[in-house]
C-alpha cells in the first residue's frame, strides 16, 4: 500500500509510521513542520509539509503523492492532555472542517480508503450503569455540559462524514473509536510517571467512571489491521479487555515503577480546575472490543493495563531518565 498518514508527527502517527515502512510500505507523512518532516525521513518516510485548512494545497499535495490509503490523525491536544473546554478548540476544528478537507482531497486523489481517528467519549459523558458499550449501541442524545458537548460534537461530525462518504461510495471510509491511549514512549505517560514518582499525581475520591484503555502498540496494530482487513462503512472499538477507574491505573502505575502509593483528593476538587479531564474519567464508557477482533482479526499484546504498566516499567528501568520521545496522549480528548 501507498499510505498517506496526516498528523504523522502524533502521538498515534509516529509509531504507526514505524510500523508501515517496517512491513514495507510506502509511506507519506503529513506535517505542518519541517523539523517534525526531517523526523519522518529519518524513519523512511516521504515527508510533506502540508495545512489541512488550506484545501487547495492540500488537494494539489495529496493529488502529487498519488496514495491509495489514508489515514487521518490529526489533533492538536495539548501535551499533558486537555483541561479546559478550550484545549480541546483546535482539535474541535480538526475533526470538523479539517476531516471535511482531508476527505474532499482524498476523493480528488482517488484515494481508495481511509482510516480515521476517533474517541470513547463519541459515546457521551454519561452515566450506564457499567452497560459494555458495542458499536451497534444509538449514540445518547446530548447534553449542555459546560463546552465539553462540543468535543463530542466534534467526534460525531467526523464519523458522520466518514460514513457519509462511504454510504455514497466516494472512499472506503473506517472510524476507528480509540481508549484512553497509553505506553512508555508516549509524552503524556512519560508525564504521569513523572508525577506519580513525585507523589504529585493523586488518585481522586468520589470517582466512580470507569474507562477503556489501549496500550500504544495495540493501538497501532489495530490501525494497520483497519488499513487492510476493515469493513468499509464499519466503526470499531479499539480497546483492551478490561476497563478500569482511572484511580486504578494510576494507583497500578505507581505500584509498577517503584512510586509510593498516590495520595487521593476529593474529585470535585479537581472539577473547576480540569473538566474536561474530570468529565472524561467520571464517564461510564466500557467499550466493548469483541467486533474489532472479530472482524479484524486484531490480537492485544497488551490484553489490560496490568501487563501495560509493567512495560511502561521495563521502559523506566531500562532507560536513563523516562525518555523524550514520541509525542503522545494518555488522558485526553
Amino acid at each position: 500500500m501507498k499510505i498517506f498518514v496526516a498528523g504523522a508527527s502524533g502521538a498515534i502517527g509516529l509509531p504507526l509510521v514505524q510500523l508501515l515502512v517496517s512491513k514495507k510500505h510506502e509511506v507519506i507523512g503529513m506535517t505542518r513542520s519541517p523539523a517534525k518532516g526531517k523526523v519522518l525521513e529519518q524513519l523512511g518516510a516521504t515527508a510533506v509539509v502540508a495545512d489541512v485548512f488550506d484545501p487547495a494545497a492540500l488537494e494539489r499535495v495529496v493529488r502529487e503523492v498519488a496514495p491509495t490509503h489514508m489515514v487521518h490523525l490529526l489533533t492538536a491536544i495539548p501535551k499533558n492532555g486537555p483541561m479546559r473546554p478550550s484545549d480541546m478548540a483546535a482539535t474541535n476544528r480538526l475533526r470538523t472542517v479539517g476531516t471535511a478537507n482531508l476527505l474532499q482531497a482524498a476523493i480528488a486523489a482517488g484515494v481508495k480508503r481511509i482510516v480515521g481517528e476517533s474517541f470513547m467519549t463519541v459515546y457521551g459523558y454519561g452515566k450506564r450503569d457499567g452497560e459494555w458499550r458495542t458499536e451497534a449501541d444509538p449514540l445518547p442524545e446530548q447534553t449542555a455540559n459546560g463546552g465539553i458537548e462540543e468535543v463530542v460534537t466534534a467526534l460525531r461530525s467526523l464519523e458522520q462524514q466518514f460514513l457519509a462518504a462511504n454510504q455514497q461510495g466516494l472512499i472506503e471510509a473506517i472510524p476507528l473509536r480509540y481508549g484512553m491511549i497509553y505506553g512508555p514512549e508516549n509524552s503524556a505517560t512519560q508525564y504521569m510517571v513523572q508525577m506519580v514518582r513525585k507523589r504529585m499525581l493523586p488518585t481522586f475520591s468520589g470517582l466512580t467512571g470507569v474507562s477503556s484503555f489501549v496500550h500504544i502498540a495495540d493501538a497501532v496494530s489495530a490501525t494497520l489491521a483497519a488499513l487492510e482487513r476493515g469493513l468499509p462503512g464499519e466503526i470499531y472499538n479499539i480497546v483492551d479487555d478490561e476497563p478500569v477507574s482511572m484511580n486504578h491505573f494510576i494507583t497500578a502505575l505507581a505500584s509498577a515503577t517503584g512510586a509510593k502509593r498516590p495520595f487521593s483528593i476529593p474529585l470535585w476538587l479537581m472539577r473547576w480546575m480540569a473538566p474536561v479531564m474530570v468529565a472524561t474519567i467520571s464517564a461510564d464508557l466500557p467499550l466493548s472490543n469483541a467486533k474489532a477482533k472479530r472482524e479484524l482479526g486484531w490480537k492485544l499484546q497488551f490484553p489490560s493495563y496490568k501487563e501495560g504498566v509493567q512495560d511502561v516499567a521495563r521502559y523506566v528501568q531500562d532507560s536513563s531518565p523516562l525518555g523524550q520521545t514520541a509525542p503522545g496522549v494518555a488522558v485526553h480528548k
